[in-house]
């Protein structure tokens, strides 16, 4: 299993030169095996090899006048750059094809000097000392803020510039897969439903509410203000840099305390739940209707990758519900679909079935995803530490409970109901 790891650098005067430099040579191959495939595709020519490029833009780029400025830099970081660009390229056309699962993966473009910056090094182009310092080729040592051991050697790193101006070495290292195993918990009293919504960001079980931080939203008043004064500033000026660094701090920001949120929220729903059955919600669908804003500002997509992740890891039977399931609708009591409906339901927070149930909406939700859940982990059970897929639109949800998983909407296409088991070692 690879992990990464990733710690503040504090680059010296001189370094911070070298890796502009070294940044800079970067961005140019990079720029320049993107023109030379576009301009293949122009000509109606056959793309060139990562091979081809390599002595093209780099060996013989460097005798002249032009490119010089290459052979300043480790030729590392300029080879790993050519084959980012192929596995852009790659990747493109295998989402074109249909072979790459996800959402559609548009062209590479060029990289541009105002963004991130980032080099990576091979074991051949960077090595750890014994004063704890990491050192770069045509760089130096660079000084780490070692928060923690890394479990491994290092197979590769990249360092990393942020649009704020910070410096990051983010470090590879294989491990285990049964390292971060944790002891398993006793189902009956370890098991939860996760509803996740706008409201409140998550509901567990027992009706246990995660409120929604929005950290964008209180922030976005700061964040207009720095925006407004980048606009005003006149291009190419020495105010105008200041400013964009202002903006880009104001997004740091959010983005930092958004991700402390979540890797907190996720260690502790792992560490206290043996069972974990969440809805696979399609979130880019939800993120261009009405709360948009909202969405993008709770990352639902991004803690659910997250969860996943380290359910997985930590030995975690983990269950995606398919989305076809109407959680929200469906009665706890009777399994009757008498729950709210359409966009006019989302206001109701309580409702009252016809057996003479009173729910609350995200309650209920969570209640009947969590036994969806434990039936799916029940029937699909794998075995440790494998992953397998099971597609639950084919069989009723309930018996006689029409609309359920085995009753995808008119002209909706079916999505497999991932099972993600992995059992810890007695």
């Amino acid at each position: 299993m690879h992990l990464r790891y990733t710690y503040r650098v504090y680059p010296t005067a001189p370094q911070r030169v070298a890796l502009a430099r070294t940044f800079g040579c970067v961005r140019t191959v990079f720029n320049d095996a993107v023109a030379a495939r576009r301009r293949a595709h122009a000509e109606g020519l056959p793309f060139p090899s990562t091979a081809e490029l390599d002595k093209r833009l780099i060996t013989e780029a460097k005798r002249t006048p032009e490119r010089m400025w290459l052979a300043g830099v480790s030729t590392v970081p300029l080879q790993q750059a050519l084959r980012d660009c192929h596995s852009a390229y790659r990747n493109f056309f295998d989402s074109l094809k249909r072979k790459r699962v996800g959402a559609r993966v548009g062209p590479p473009r060029f990289k541009r000097r105002s963004h991130r910056q980032a080099a990576r090094y091979t074991r051949n182009g960077f090595s750890l000392r014994s004063n704890g310092r990491l050192f770069v080729a045509k760089v130096g040592e660079l000084k780490v803020a070692w928060s923690r051991e890394l479990p491994s050697a290092p197979s590769s790193v990249t360092v990393v510039k942020t649009p704020t101006g910070k410096y990051y070495a983010s470090f590879v290292v294989v491990v285990d897969a049964d390292t971060d195993l944790l002891e398993p918990l006793p189902d009956a009293a370890s098991e939860t439903g996760i509803d996740l919504g706008l409201k409140s960001f998550a509901v567990l079980r027992g009706g246990k509410a995660i409120e929604s931080p929005k950290f964008f939203r209180k922030m976005e008043r700061k964040l207009k203000k720095a925006q407004r004064e980048f606009c005003r500033k006149e291009k190419g000026s020495a105010n105008r840099a200041k400013a964009r660094i202002k903006v880009a701090r104001a997004h740091e920001d959010i983005r930092n305390r958004r991700d402390d949120f979540l890797h907190k929220q996720v260690k502790m729903i792992v560490a206290e739940n043996q069972g974990i059955f969440v809805e696979d919600l399609n979130v880019k669908g939800l993120a261009r209707g009405r709360g948009a804003k909202s969405v993008h500002d709770a990352a639902l997509g991004r803690f659910l990758t997250l969860l996943e992740s380290k359910a997985v890891r930590t030995g975690r039977t983990f269950v995606k519900v398919d989305r076809c399931f109407p959680s929200t609708q469906l009665c706890s009591a009777c399994s009757s679909l008498t729950g709210p409906k359409g966009l006019e339901g989302l206001k109701v927070r309580e409702w009252a079935c016809g057996c003479g149930a009173v729910h609350d909406r995200d309650g209920n939700a969570e209640l009947n995803i969590r036994r969806e859940g434990r039936r799916l982990a029940r029937d699909h059970t794998v075995a440790a530490g494998q992953a397998e897929t099971v597609n639950a639109c084919g069989q009723d949800v309930r018996p006689g409970v029409p609309g359920g998983s085995g009753s995808p909407r008119k002209g909706q296409k079916q999505e497999p109901t991932r099972t993600l088991t992995a059992h810890a070692a007695s």
